[in-house]
């Protein structure tokens, strides 16, 4: 029987070895990724520039990613445009363009950087041509997709800096692709691209060289977290010329962040090296007369006296003299009231987007944004009809400040208040002494 149990009990000695041969493995790998030496550091090194190295599926997937998010800016669907960010070629080049920075490696990232230039231009031209089949098929648009991915967004800092820390660790610890993190800096990278080539292409005005800009700045800050992640897994310079080159390169980038975003310019306000601009009080007048306009008229007629006076020839019994006196004065106030048209008061309740622009003209610049359930003053008897959409003249205050442009009229719901006025007649007062 005690040989039985002690045949049943478990052996704890195996367990403790394989845990041990497994620690083992780890700090073996740990050692293979993060090498303390100089000849281990550059076979590493070399070892991920060759996978980060292009290939022609870089340029076959950005190709058909291109046409499907052109197709999604086309449709204004962000169905489409999801599925092409998933059909991004996976980013390990951008990733060679730090590892070129960091080692001080400057044909790898001149490599790297023509490769992903060339990648972007394809998805840059697949949105020319969506935004040139614009002018084809015209129909009401609103572009709204194209609108959001052109401007920067505050909470997109904070995940793609994210992204790219965990694409860079991915890339090096692991032999796998990174599919995820890559998905997510595509989205960041190639969406705006190609609303720059769609805002080219459809001729609208405010959306290519906003697109581009967000793209340099999302490059830049993806970039510098990317470096710092390669610090942090000991990837540093060795040579005078490397740390010279990597010292340039951060200085660039943060250079940029900080002109672009306008931190630089925040900075010096909370420094107090300069002075914010003034703003201005004299604010705009509305056009819309919205009292009725009061004329009054007095007529007072010039008084007439005639007054006799003695003849030239004395008497005794004096002529009593002649007094003529004509005074009629006369006052007659009149009250005109006018009525100008009433104004017409819409409500914003747009379909997608989850809001409306207000530009500064039909596709023009926008000036603000204002979600639905919003209300606008419109201008009455004053549209434009552009490719066919019709355009509403409208001004509202966002912020105290008077914001006036124009709307695309799919997007309004009016509703025209009632004026209750009811002059009275024309009083006219005739005084006679």
């Amino acid at each position: 029987m005690d040989n039985l149990e002690d045949t049943l009990q478990p052996d704890s000695e195996p367990v403790q070895e394989f845990i041990s041969a497994r620690a083992r493995r780890r700090r073996a790998l740990r050692r293979v990724y993060f090498p303390t030496d100089v000849e281990g550091r550059a076979a590493l090194f070399t070892h991920l520039a060759k996978r980060a190295f292009p290939s022609y599926e870089l340029f076959i997937f950005a190709l058909v990613a291109g046409a499907i998010m052109g197709l999604g800016y086309f449709l204004d669907s962000q169905g489409l445009l999801i599925f092409g960010v998933l059909v991004s070629p996976i980013l390990t080049p951008w990733i060679g363009i730090s590892l070129g920075i960091v080692a001080g490696a400057g044909r790898l990232s001149a490599q790297t950087i023509f490769a992903l230039i060339l990648s972007s231009a394809l998805i840059f031209l697949s949105g020319i041509i969506a935004g040139f089949a614009t002018n084809i098929f015209p129909q009401p648009r609103t572009f709204n997709e194209a609108f959001i991915h052109s401007r920067l967004w505050a909470p997109d800092f904070f995940v793609l800096a994210v992204g790219a820390i965990l694409i860079t660790l991915s890339f090096v610890r692991s032999e796998q692709r990174p599919y995820l993190p890559s998905a997510l800096i595509s989205y960041y990278f190639f969406l705006p691209v190609c609303a720059a080539g769609f805002g080219l292409g459809s001729g609208v005005t405010d959306l290519w060289p906003q697109g581009l800009q967000v793209f340099l700045v999302y490059f830049a800050w993806a970039t510098f977290f990317c470096i710092l992640t390669l610090f942090f897994l000991r990837f540093y310079p060795i040579s005078l010329g490397g740390i010279s080159f990597t010292g340039i390169s951060l200085v660039l980038l943060i250079a940029w962040l900080g002109i672009s975003t306008g931190a630089l310019d925040w900075i010096k306000v909370q420094a107090d090296l300069s002075s914010p601009k003034p703003v201005s009080v004299n604010q705009p007048t509305s056009t819309l007369p919205l009292i009725p306009t009061i004329t009054h008229t007095s007529t007072l007629p010039p008084v007439t006296a005639v007054i006799g006076v003695p003849s030239g020839t004395p008497t005794r019994t004096p002529n009593p003299s002649t007094i003529e006196s004509t005074i009629r004065p006369t006052q007659s106030p009149t009250f005109t009231i006018t009525a100008e048209p009433t104004p017409i008061i819409g409500l914003i309740r747009a379909s997608e987007g989850g809001g409306a622009f207000i530009r500064e003209k039909p596709g023009g610049k926008v000036l603000a944004t204002l979600g639905n359930g919003s209300t606008v003053t419109i201008v009455p008897n004053d549209l434009q009809e552009v490719n066919n959409v019709v355009w509403v003249h409208v001004f509202t205050i966002v912020n105290e400040v008077r914001v006036e442009g124009w709307m695309i009229q799919t997007v309004l719901v009016t509703a025209t208040p009632i004026a209750n006025w009811d002059p009275s007649a024309t009083p006219t007062i005739t005084l006679t002494p």
